[in-house]
């Protein structure tokens, strides 16, 4: 897991650890932007057959929003879109605000996102100079935090749904307040299970490559997916698994109703991801 550096884009960090790692398979959940800093979690090898278990869980942010004027990026990046405004209201004025963006609501991302129309992300689309609507989506906020503000600038905290955009949020607050506003910096400080305190710099990870001491930079699969029970399986359970077959569980650390299991060599290793089928027996519907 990489603590993504600013200036830089999620792929540049993916083509960065393939050379480091000697492989192609790298990839990356939940793209960051280019200013952002913050939890990258990357895939290697094997394990990048995880992602549709690892996507879509909540992230935490810390972002600083600049009242003032909007951009066409709706961060610090884009071009001015408004004609600079003084900002002229209280803190509890944007309080009030803030409120609009608590609980579940729909979201425009902005144009110059990730966001795939035809396939084609809107970012691309936007270069080219190609008109496009990008449809509203639901996102949810579980929480919103404004830590301080001074008159300009207001530091918020907020845990959301995959798929929100803080730069939304400050472009769409700096027009309900009539001044524009954008990120100025924003940094991820979680993304699901992965925190800011387990990622790496790219430096260290050079350095851990350099000593041929790169695994250590790895979390296990065994340890990924907590919230899936794990089983401990025999060799011979093991090969019946890696052959596609059907393996019980004791329903003593597996609770009835658990839709997905780990199933686990007695070396601890994760062999593969199980679906119930019935009560205690399970498919693996990937198997490592």
């Amino acid at each position: 897991m990489i603590d993504k550096p600013a200036g830089c884009t999620s792929h540049d960090i993916v083509n960065r650890v393939r050379r480091l790692a000697g492989t192609r398979r790298v990839g990356h959940l939940g793209t960051l932007d280019p200013l952002a800093t913050g939890v990258l979690p990357l895939m290697i090898g094997r394990a990048t057959r995880l992602a549709r278990f690892l996507e879509g869980g909540t992230k935490r942010y810390q972002a600083l929003i600049r009242f003032g004027w909007s951009t066409s990026t709706y961060d610090r990046e884009g071009e001015k879109t408004s004609e600079p405004a003084e900002p002229n209201f209280p803190r509890e004025d944007l309080e009030l605000c803030l409120n609009d963006f608590r609980g579940t609501f729909e979201q425009t991302p902005p144009p110059v996102s990730a966001k795939k129309i035809g396939g084609v992300p809107a970012y691309k689309l936007v270069r080219k100079h190609v008109s496009f609507e990008l449809k509203p989506v639901q996102v949810t906020v579980h929480s919103l935090d404004l830590d301080s503000f001074d008159g300009v600038t207001a530091r918020i905290s907020l845990h959301c749904s995959s798929g929100t955009y803080v730069r939304a949020i400050a472009h769409d607050l700096g027009q309900r307040l009539g001044c524009g506003a954008f990120v100025d910096a924003l940094r991820r400080i979680a993304s699901g299970d992965f925190i800011e305190e387990q990622a790496r710099t790219l430096d260290e990870l050079a350095r851990l490559a350099e000593e041929q001491r790169l695994a250590e930079a790895v979390i296990p699969g065994a340890q990924l997916l907590p919230q899936f029970p794990s089983e401990f399986v025999d060799v011979l359970t093991e090969g019946q698994i890696r052959q596609g077959r059907d393996f019980r569980v004791s329903p003593f650390r597996v609770k009835s109703g658990s839709r997905y299991v780990k199933a686990l060599s007695r070396g601890g290793e994760l062999i593969a991801i199980g679906e119930a089928k019935l009560p205690h027996l399970f498919h693996p519907v990937l198997v490592m």
